[in-house]
């Protein structure tokens, strides 16, 4: 089955408009001829942003993300949190046409499914249409390992309350991510509702539909024992790794 766009028109609600506008000037004027095109997904080019509780999220597609510098990029970041306290935090993903183009199920998916051009022309046209098999949700989970290693080690090492928090609704939500591509053949559709997610993890996926449960409410709210969220998430990864090895045994099996 073929996956549709997740945001099929750009609905950015007055009290964000600004702030977008102000984010993609800054950028094109830092990093002159450097910027193919800007992208935006979640809630805000969604309509359904909430001012003070709700994040943006960015992608910029370039030809060569060295030419990216990261420290200017946050000073951006920086100064329009300060001026737009409406939005929470700022995530930018950058990465290079050619990352497009060449991934179709990694990159390109995210470009041409999950995000929605702002500026520049959308390279995601140009990616093929995307269909939900086992072929592409293991190519999408390529880097989920190595994402969800990275934020076990933050979360352990955090000390700040702040950042544990912020970290265990981060993880919560990537495991939820992982639990819901392995159920994308059943579904047919991409989600980036997390309430749609969970309940089609638990009408499809075998796993123990506490732990599912669980991992949503830390996603709602994420002030929770860290030794006893990590116990738990390394449980849900160990589930989540065997579907994935047991789905990519069976494809090498039929050939």
């Amino acid at each position: 089955m073929i996956l549709e766009k997740v945001i099929k028109r750009i609905g950015i609600q007055s009290e964000y408009k600004d702030f977008v506008d102000k984010y993609i000037d800054n950028i094109l004027n830092e990093f002159i001829g450097k910027i193919h095109s800007i992208y935006m997904c979640g809630s805000i080019p969604k309509g359904t942003a909430k001012p003070y509780n709700s994040d943006a999220d960015f992608t910029i597609v370039c030809v060569n993300p060295k030419d990216i510098d990261y420290e200017r990029l946050t000073n951006i970041k920086d100064k329009l949190l300060k001026e737009y306290p409406v939005v929470t935090k700022i995530d930018t993903i950058i990465c290079s046409i050619d990352d497009v183009l060449s991934k179709p199920n990694e990159w390109g998916f995210w470009i041409k499914i999950i995000c929605v051009c702002l500026n520049g022309h959308d390279v995601g046209e140009k990616v093929p249409p995307i269909i939900s098999s086992p072929e592409f949700i293991l190519d999408l989970n390529t880097e989920t390992k190595e994402e969800v290693d990275r934020i076990h080690k933050l979360l352990s090492n955090a000390s700040d309350n702040t950042m544990k928090t912020r970290y265990v609704k981060g993880y919560s939500k990537r495991l939820i991510r992982a639990l819901y591509s392995l159920v994308l053949e059943d579904t047919g559709v991409w989600q980036d509702d997390i309430i749609k997610m969970k309940n089609a993890i638990l009408d499809y996926c075998e796993i123990d539909s506490a732990l599912v449960e669980y991992l949503y409410a830390c996603y709602l709210d994420s002030h929770v024992l860290v030794e006893e969220f990590l116990g738990i998430a390394d449980e849900v990864y160990s589930y989540f790794e065997n579907a994935l090895n047991t789905m990519a045994a069976s494809r090498t099996s039929f050939g």
